[in-house]
C-alpha cells in the first residue's frame, strides 16, 4: 500500500472496512506526524463524497481529494507547531462536523490540536450530537436602549459571586460549554465563585463598535433585571470578558464607564477597529491600535483596572494593534497581564484563557507588572 496512509498509522487498502475502522479510533482523528520547521502533518478523512476542510480564520478552505474510486477522501494539511483549530466539513450543500472526531463545537464543528498545544482543564470533550446543559435562570430582557428582547442565561458558579459578563453568551452556550467548564475551575480551586452572566449580541457589527449604547443599556436595565432575579451575585465586583470585537467592547466600556467595569479578560480584541474599517478592503491596514489606541492616549488614568489580554500566536496581523493597546493600557495605570495563545482568531484556543484570565483579575493582590508580564499557554 502507498505510505500515504501507513504513514499516519492507518492499516489496510484505503476504504476497506479494516481501514475505516482504524480510521475511527480516538487516538487516530485526525492523526499527526512531525512536519517540516517543527510542525505538523495532519491527516483528515472524509467518506462518501467531494468536501473541502473549512477552517475557522487560520487558513484558506482545504479541498479534499478522493484516493482512487473509493469512498476516501482525505486531505493532508501541514499544521504549525501549537496549534488548536476548530473546522467543520463543507459539502456542495451544507456543513458538517467531522464524524471521525470525537471532539465537537456545536452541532456542525469539530476541534483538531497539535500533539504540542496546550492542555484546556476544565474544558469536556463534547461531540457534536452532545446537548450541552444551560443555566437554570433566565431572564427576560426588553432592551429600550437596543430594542428587541432577548434571552440572557445566569448562572452562579459555586454559589455566586462578583458578576461575570461572557459577551456573545450564546457560544459560550451552545458552542462551547462554559458552564461547566466554569463549574470544574470553581470546584477545583482555579477560581473563585462567580456568577455569570451569558449576553447574547443580536448584531454584533453594531453592538459592539465604540457606541455607548450596549452599555448603557448593560448598566440601566440588565444589570438590574439580574439584581431582581434572586440569583447571589456581587454587582459591586463587574468583569467583562469578550473576544475579538467583543474584546474591543470590553475594552471600551473600561474606557467609557470607568465606574461600572473593575477587570476585563480580553481575548484577540478587534483593536483596528475605528469608524469606517469594517467597510475598508483591507480593515486591518489602518492606524496601529485605531480607536482604542487613540482613546488610550487621551485618558491618563486606567489606575485599579485589571485586564487580562491574550491573542492567538498564530494572528500576526493581529499583533501589532493588540500589543500597542496592551502598552498603552499599562502606561495608563492598569495592571496588565499579556498572554498568546496556541491558536489563531478562534474561541477554540480563547476559552482556556477565559478561564485563566477571569481568575488572574479576581485575584487579590499582583501590583502593577514590569513589561506587562507575558505568559503562553
Amino acid at each position: 500500500m502507498d505510505d500515504t496512509f501507513a504513514r499516519f498509522g492507518l492499516p489496510g487498502e484505503p476504504g476497506s472496512e479494516e481501514f475505516w475502522a482504524a480510521a475511527t479510533a480516538p487516538a487516530m482523528v485526525p492523526a499527526m506526524v512531525p512536519g517540516a520547521d517543527g510542525g505538523w502533518t495532519a491527516l483528515f478523512l472524509w467518506r462518501g463524497s467531494p468536501a473541502s476542510l473549512d477552517f475557522e480564520s487560520w487558513s484558506e478552505p482545504v479541498p479534499l481529494r478522493r484516493w482512487g474510486e473509493t469512498d476516501c477522501w482525505y486531505a493532508e494539511v501541514a499544521m504549525p507547531a501549537r496549534l488548536r483549530v476548530t473546522y467543520r466539513l463543507r459539502t456542495t450543500d451544507a456543513a458538517y462536523a467531522d464524524p471521525l472526531n470525537p471532539v465537537g463545537a456545536g452541532g456542525d464543528r469539530s476541534i483538531a490540536a497539535t500533539p504540542d498545544a496546550p492542555a484546556q482543564p476544565h474544558w469536556p470533550a463534547v461531540g457534536p450530537a452532545d446537548v450541552l446543559p444551560l443555566p437554570r435562570t433566565r431572564l427576560r430582557w426588553t432592551s429600550e436602549r437596543l430594542g428587541g428582547r432577548r434571552t440572557v442565561r445566569v448562572h452562579p458558579v459555586g454559589g455566586g459571586g462578583p458578576v461575570v459578563l461572557l459577551l456573545d453568551g450564546d457560544d459560550w452556550l451552545y458552542l462551547h460549554p462554559a458552564m461547566t467548564a466554569f463549574d470544574s475551575a470553581v470546584a477545583q480551586g482555579d477560581l473563585p465563585p462567580v456568577t455569570l452572566v451569558f449576553v447574547p449580541a443580536r448584531d454584533r457589527e453594531a453592538e459592539f463598535a465604540c457606541r455607548p449604547e450596549l452599555w448603557e443599556a448593560i448598566r440601566d436595565e440588565l444589570l438590574p433585571l439580574v439584581a431582581e432575579s434572586g440569583v447571589p451575585a456581587n454587582r459591586d465586583r463587574l468583569v467583562v470578558a469578550g473576544q475579538s470585537l467583543g474584546g474591543l467592547s470590553a475594552m471600551y466600556a473600561a474606557l467609557e464607564f470607568p465606574g461600572l467595569v473593575s477587570g476585563l479578560a480580553c481575548q484577540s480584541g478587534s483593536f483596528w477597529w475605528e469608524p469606517g474599517a469594517p467597510d475598508l478592503p483591507d480593515p486591518m491596514g489602518g492606524p496601529v491600535g485605531g480607536a482604542i489606541a487613540a482613546r488610550l492616549r487621551e485618558r491618563a488614568d486606567l489606575s485599579g483596572l485589571r485586564v487580562a489580554f491574550d491573542v492567538g500566536e498564530h494572528e500576526r496581523r493581529m499583533l501589532p494593534h493588540c500589543e500597542l493597546v496592551e502598552t498603552l493600557t499599562g502606561r495608563a495605570g492598569a495592571t496588565v497581564r499579556v498572554s498568546r495563545s496556541a491558536s489563531g482568531h478562534d474561541r477554540a484556543g480563547w476559552r482556556h484563557a477565559l478561564l485563566r484570565d477571569v481568575a488572574w483579575v479576581l485575584a487579590d493582590g499582583g501590583g502593577p507588572a514590569a513589561g506587562p508580564p507575558r505568559a503562553h499557554g
